[in-house]
């Protein structure tokens, strides 16, 4: 079992968190401020506790970003020292709006931290998928970018203990901004399209 620093307590934070803890992982809520955060309800859950981001970070194995992307750059920089540390990126630049000077939040973090563990997971789907990956009795598909073969071990792993179903492997750091634009293929058809966001990305094979 992991312990997993989750930064960022809001839908997918939150739901994350929800699932790890479930999944018997020991979740360790990093917040800026500890009197007045969102998501204090995941304390319910006896695997999960509260503290300050720097010292979440360093009782993790493993950190997930679940901030919006614009402070992606400020949220890194606030980490301290993330050696020996995995990074799990799941956020995305949706209308333009994240990180100056980079085309998505994972390269972002990569040049203000110090491991080079980072992947990108978990941002393909909406928080509601998250929270209940399963449709027609099977987990649906998530996908995985990143150069870390640590780093997408551990979030395959992570994904499949709370239901996902198949973990695409996405490539490398190259295809962090191709991760981020199936995502906002999602987006696009499930809320810009209003179709809703009861509907997931599922590859089938012959």
């Amino acid at each position: 079992m992991y312990k997993i620093a989750i930064i960022g307590t809001g839908n997918v934070g939150g739901a994350l968190a929800t699932g790890f803890a479930k999944a018997g992982h020991t979740v360790l809520l990093g917040v800026k401020d500890t009197e007045n955060f969102k998501g204090k309800n995941l304390l319910d859950n006896p695997n999960t506790t509260l503290h300050s981001i720097e010292t979440a970070v360093t009782m993790a194995d493993i950190i997930v970003v679940a901030t919006p992307a614009t402070a992606a750059v400020e949220v890194a920089q606030s980490l301290g020292d993330t050696t020996g540390k995995i990074i799990i990126d799941t956020m995305n630049i949706v209308m333009g709006r994240g990180p100056a000077g980079f085309t998505n939040t994972t390269d972002a973090i990569l040049a203000h931290t110090y491991t080079r563990d980072v992947v990108k997971c978990f941002n393909t789907t909406g928080f509601e998928n998250t929270t209940n990956p399963i449709y027609h009795g099977h987990g649906i598909d998530m996908f995985v970018a990143g150069d870390s073969a640590i780093g997408k071990a551990a979030a395959t792993q992570l994904a499949q203990d709370i239901g996902f179903g198949t973990i695409h492997d996405m490539g490398g750091n190259d295809k962090f901004f191709l991760a981020e634009q199936l995502a906002n293929v999602w987006i696009n058809q499930a809320i810009f399209q209003k179709n809703g966001r009861d509907m997931a990305i599922q590859f089938v094979y012959r």
